[in-house]
């Protein structure tokens, strides 16, 4: 009698796109647990991404080839039209019954806090320095003072606003949720369905 071999799951692939350097904790933990594979994608080679590329022209990802897309904080980095074809991008990449995890801020309650006249104050202070409304709108100062003009902001969202894109890339099934302060940020739960 032969004994029976355990069959494991078969591996899903995540693509984190917009990376950063790699840190154990930058992804959900949703995608942190077998049978996920984390693809890492960057345009900026220094981060070591397994993928070097621009997240608005995903050229070198075959089409269907992934079964997530996990993309927080990039979209504000690029024009609002360029927004639209990058996630036209996550959709190409992502297999029919699949999904795309993006995170931005919320600029619903950064708007009220600089109604309340707080661009400046500090919100949090994460170990890179303090975050205050201005940099959620334009992006972190210290950053761009440095020369990463990468971390600049050219568009922004409300929970809205990046429903209606999502629907536009094709994206059905579209859940957003506003994290409150200290975070401030829109994450929507969107699905590839045909």
């Amino acid at each position: 009698m032969k004994a029976q071999s355990k069959q494991s799951a078969p591996t899903r692939k995540v693509l984190h796109v917009g990376c950063g350097a790699k840190r154990d904790n930058k992804l959900p933990q949703a995608y942190m647990e077998p049978p996920w594979l984390e693809i890492r994608l960057d345009i900026n080679p220094e981060v070591k991404p397994d993928i070097v590329g621009d997240i608005r022209d995903l050229h070198m990802v075959k089409d269907c080839s992934f079964d997530a897309v996990f993309s927080s904080h990039n979209l504000e980095h690029l024009y609002f039209h360029e927004a639209l074809v990058t996630l036209r991008e996550f959709y190409r990449v992502i297999k029919v019954g699949g999904e795309v995890l993006v995170a931005c801020p919320d600029l619903q309650q950064v708007a009220k806090l600089i109604a309340e006249d707080k661009l400046m104050d500090p919100i949090f202070t994460p170990p890179s320095g303090p975050i205050a409304p201005i940099d959620m709108l334009y992006g972190y100062r210290s950053s761009i003072a440095k020369g990463n003009h990468f971390m600049a902001h050219k568009t922004g969202f409300t929970a809205t606003s990046l429903k209606n894109t999502l629907e536009r890339a094709g994206f059905k099934d579209i859940r957003t949720t506003s994290q409150p302060e200290p975070l401030m940020d829109i994450v929507a739960l969107a699905f590839k369905l045909k």
